[in-house]
């Protein structure tokens, strides 16, 4: 069947008819947003860079952090860039306040408005270290398990030599070879064998066990101090 010459004018010559002639809005709207989306398409390939093309100094230098900032809000980004203090309700804008104070945790069910109690310090608590009276003035009234703390825990110290004076003027002697301090018992007298010994009861304080122990013992004169 021979065409129409019109529809052949027309498909030859590429013109539709009124009715189904694209609008030209439309047609410049699509290709506009096709450009559009192209250009989006783009950006995104540029911000999304591909990590395999890094180098070892790209990994750990701005360009991995730019792209790190670049990605959605996750724990991992959250754990590389950090959290804005802002945004968990903290007040800023007071430079001398601590936030401790008013903040305990960022966690909602954890928080509440008065973290730190209300106290008030007694006045008695506030000792300056000038006020303190030298150690040579009170040693004479500690303990003898005080001195004897003072005399194995601060060795090669001034206060070991003080308190070891005052050991001695409490009637303890320290033994050299058993590097123990000892003292003779009220209950009975040593009684002197030679020039150099006597046996008696005597008390010796174990530094091991931090208890006094009486026991019977010949003590040799040389071996104390």
């Amino acid at each position: 069947m021979a065409s129409h010459p019109a529809m052949a004018l027309n498909g030859a010559s590429g013109i539709l008819p009124p009715g189904l002639a694209a609008s030209t809005s439309h047609t410049t709207n699509h290709s506009l947003t096709g450009s559009e989306n192209s250009d989006e398409e783009a950006d995104d390939d540029d911000d999304d860079e591909d990590e395999s093309q890094f180098t070892d100094i790209d990994r750990y230098g701005l360009r991995a952090l730019s792209s790190v900032i670049k990605m959605r809000q996750t724990d991992q980004t959250q754990v590389v860039i950090g959290s804005d203090l802002a945004l968990l309700g903290l007040d800023l804008t007071q430079p001398n306040q601590k936030l401790s104070k008013t903040f305990a945790s960022p966690w909602v069910e954890t928080s509440r408005a008065e973290v730190e109690p209300p106290f008030k310090v007694p006045a008695s608590f506030g000792i300056s270290s000038l006020n303190l009276p030298a150690p040579d003035q009170t040693i004479s009234t500690y303990t003898d398990e005080t001195l004897f703390f003072i005399f194995y825990t601060k060795p090669k110290d001034l206060l070991q030599e003080m308190a070891a004076r005052e050991l001695i003027a409490r009637n303890w002697r320290y033994h050299k070879d058993l590097q123990v301090w000892l003292t003779k018992s009220s209950d009975s007298e040593p009684v002197p064998i030679n020039g150099g010994c006597e046996r008696g009861v005597y008390i010796f304080f174990d530094p091991h066990n931090w208890m006094k122990i009486k026991k019977e013992f010949m003590l040799f004169y040389h071996a104390i101090m």
